[in-house]
């Protein structure tokens, strides 16, 4: 099973980070504890260190990309494993079809007489 690496709060008031350098790449060995990327807030630059043993399968967060608060930086699994799952990708294009029917349905919702009189 993959595990998500998750933009970590630095502080209490960081809403996001930005990814300075990532120092260990896709494919590349991860052990516990190993430095895998540098991420820069408002005030300070950090190292983010693996959570868990394995090989950094997908980086999704690219350097200079700003993320936020527990937002996906990475993956972090055995070798080949698959990750992202097939649901996402078929979620995406649902999403705004949704989006889209209700601002049709909304002016109707919203018309009214100010006279009282229809």
């Amino acid at each position: 099973m993959a595990f998500e690496v998750l933009m970590p709060q630095l502080g209490l008031t960081m809403e996001e980070g930005t990814v300075s350098a990532w120092i260990k790449h896709e494919g590349d060995e991860v052990k516990a504890g190993d430095v895998i990327l540098e991420i820069t807030t408002d005030k300070l630059t950090n190292e983010v260190t693996s959570e868990h043993d394995g090989v950094l399968l997908k980086i999704v967060a690219q350097e200079g990309e700003d993320v936020p608060v527990k937002g996906l930086l990475a993956y972090i699994g055995q070798p080949g494993e698959a990750v992202g799952g097939a649901s996402a990708p078929a979620a995406a294009p649902a999403a705004p079809a949704a989006e889209a029917a209700p601002p049709a349905a909304a002016p109707a919702a919203l018309w009214f007489c100010r006279d009282g009189y229809s």
